[in-house]
């Protein structure tokens, strides 16, 4: 792990570059310090088109990473795309050295590859695209039986620190009595949210089986990640995966 990238640890092929930007080493001030890559959340755009340049040197790309705009929504675009900026909340792409990339500060990243290497993924997935199938689509178009992916959990907010209400409550466990696995009631009308189990719970029902990860909190380490929930005003990090080549 470098001051600003944490690369995934799992077994993926070699030529499978994979992880997530840390929130040190770019140029932004105040409230977006130091290595913000959005350009939609108040930061100065001169500052997040200088991080965006400095993670293009740092990881070696030919190829920009493909920004989304993302919209909690259950659409996984493929990649390239003709549209500059798509608006998605996951992108695939089986072509070498496009970048698929969403943006967190909370909500959970996921990468996905199959085990050779050929087809990879990048997904957003907060409560809303959760509960929309985000998860559920994107490995629905790609080209690889569930069985064979490799999924990577990045840095989301942990279970001890999410707490819910009754909307997200009921939106997952009206219709599936199962995702109450990823729930822990403290007060009423108020629970503890694993995100992170709640998304092992879908991959394994579509029969993935191979997951990594989850073992961060974005909340909670504040010198390594941007929290929406901590501080409101913040930057976001970057979830980044190609085929090298």
């Amino acid at each position: 792990m470098s001051n600003l990238w944490l690369t995934a640890d799992w077994p993926a092929a070699g030529f499978i570059k994979a992880g997530v930007t840390l929130r040190h080493g770019g140029i932004s001030q105040g409230a977006y310090d130091s290595f913000n890559l959005a350009t939609h959340v108040g930061d100065e755009p001169a500052s997040v088109k200088a991080n965006r340049n400095t993670l293009n040197q740092y990881l070696n790309l030919t190829h920009s990473p493909q920004w989304l705009e993302q919209v909690h929504s259950s659409h996984a675009v493929l990649l390239p795309n003709e549209e500059a900026i798509p608006k998605a909340d996951a992108a695939y792409t089986l072509e070498k050295n496009i970048v698929c990339t969403v943006m967190t500060a909370d909500c959970l990243p996921l990468l996905i590859t199959d085990t050779k290497g050929c087809c990879v993924a990048a997904i957003h997935a907060g409560w809303r695209g959760l509960c929309n199938g985000i998860i559920e689509e994107t490995i629905r178009k790609l080209p690889v039986e569930a069985e064979k992916l490799l999924v990577w959990l990045g840095p989301a907010i942990s279970a001890d620190v999410y707490e819910v209400g009754k909307e997200v409550y009921d939106a997952f466990t009206n219709n599936n009595h199962e995702a109450k696995k990823a729930f822990v009631a403290t007060k009423e009308n108020h629970w503890l949210f694993d995100i992170y189990r709640l998304a092992r719970l879908r991959l394994n029902k579509l029969g993935v089986q191979k997951i990594y990860g989850g073992d961060h909190c974005t909340l909670k380490e504040n010198e390594l990640f941007f929290s929406y929930r901590r501080d409101d005003i913040t930057g976001r990090m970057a979830s980044m995966i190609w085929i090298d080549g």
